[in-house]
């Protein structure tokens, strides 16, 4: 295999990944998909606390929602969940704000401004740190690859085994978040997309600038449902490919042929479609969101007893295909995502991602406690 063909597939995010390695395949189980998942190693060590941010600005809740606390079912209730949604159990929040959308190319902009920092895929990858998760005497890749780079989505122009992420996947030299489909392209114009090419280490560094932080998965999932209780998505149960247009998700055949029936081929604006509920927009599809906790798939199964309050996730990661590798949980979906795929646009579905790992489908919000 060549080795872009290698790095392609060990930095492809978990959230749209199935390759040969892992052995994970589309069939279904329990009347739905299996998770789209994958050998997902390091990209490299993070680089924020290198940096310094300098102090964090005002607090400001401007263009944020206050969200109500309550008490709400977590997980899934029907038989469309993946295995690490079940049990559902009761969690109790406590009242807190949200952004109302994904942060911006323009918000992130006055962060680097402000601060000068660096985002992970601006820096050229660790060998050192790379081949720990690597096979053993695994040979070191050409110079030409160890670049600083991120993924980039290309679509396919027939239809091809969903099994195999990298023939979607460009590992390009020169995309980051001011670059997000490679050097010849740019943000001008773009202000009010999501930022993207965001690892878990930029986006923290974001959130505590702005004297917030990431929401937890538990906040997260209690804020996209709006108020609903037991919905599928975050507007309901009426799948989004009915009715109006709801969400930038991929409308066609995965990953050769998107109809763009909701207008857009890839990320939308903030605010193109409906909030939900709680005034909150994109709470599905455009871009996959960062939260704090660290991923467990058993978590749910430790956490039925009765009534937990504000959980912050497990104390560490453990992913059963990746036990050396911590991961981040994301939630959302993404305009990527599609029913015969990645049906992550569900109000509960869990995805996870090696908090380095930021690519041309993943952004963030923040949270800010009310008291």
């Amino acid at each position: 295999m060549k080795w872009n063909q290698i790095l392609t597939s060990f930095l492809v995010v978990t959230v749209l990944a199935c390759n040969k390695k892992a052995e994970v395949s589309t069939s279904k189980v329990n009347g739905h998909f299996k998770s789209c998942e994958s050998s997902l190693p390091s990209r490299y060590a993070g680089n924020t606390e290198k940096q310094d941010l300098g102090n964090a600005i005002a607090l400001s809740h401007e263009g944020m929602v206050k969200i109500p606390g309550g008490e709400f079912g977590m997980g899934a209730s029907d038989n469309e969940g993946r295995p690490d949604e079940y049990p559902q159990h009761k969690v109790q929040i406590a009242s807190f704000w949200m952004d109302e959308t994904e942060v911006t190319n323009r918000q992130f902009e006055k962060f680097v401004k402000a601060t000068g920092y660096v985002t992970t895929a601006e820096i050229k990858p660790n060998w050192e740190e790379i081949k720990k998760q690597l096979p053993p005497n695994t040979p070191k890749p050409d110079e030409s690859v160890l670049v600083a780079a991120s993924l980039v989505f290309v679509p396919t122009k027939t239809p091809v085994s969903l099994n195999d992420a990298s023939q979607w996947w460009s590992w390009t030299k020169g995309a980051n978040w001011k670059h997000p489909q490679g050097p010849n392209s740019n943000i001008k114009g773009k202000e009010n997309l999501p930022v993207v090419h965001i690892s878990w280490d930029d986006a923290n560094a974001y959130a505590k600038w702005c004297g917030k932080r990431l929401p937890t998965e538990a906040e997260w999932e209690f804020a996209a449902r709006g108020g609903l209780i037991n919905t599928k998505y975050s507007w309901g149960n009426e799948d989004p490919e009915q009715g109006r247009v709801k969400a930038n998700i991929w409308q066609g055949k995965f990953p050769y042929l998107n109809t763009s029936f909701d207008k857009f081929k890839g990320v939308a604006p903030v605010k193109s479609f409906a909030p939900n509920g709680y005034k909150l927009y994109d709470m599905a599809g455009n871009v996959w969101e960062w939260c704090s906790d660290w991923y467990d798939s058993n978590y749910y199964m430790d956490s039925n007893r009765g009534v937990t309050k504000s959980p912050k996730g497990p104390p560490v990661s453990y992913d059963p295909m990746e036990p050396t590798v911590p991961k981040r949980v994301v939630r959302g979906g993404s305009f990527l995502c599609n029913a015969s795929y990645c049906k992550g646009y569900r109000v509960t579905a869990r995805m996870k991602s090696s908090p380095d790992t930021g690519l041309e489908h993943t952004g963030f919000r923040c949270v800010a406690d009310a008291n």
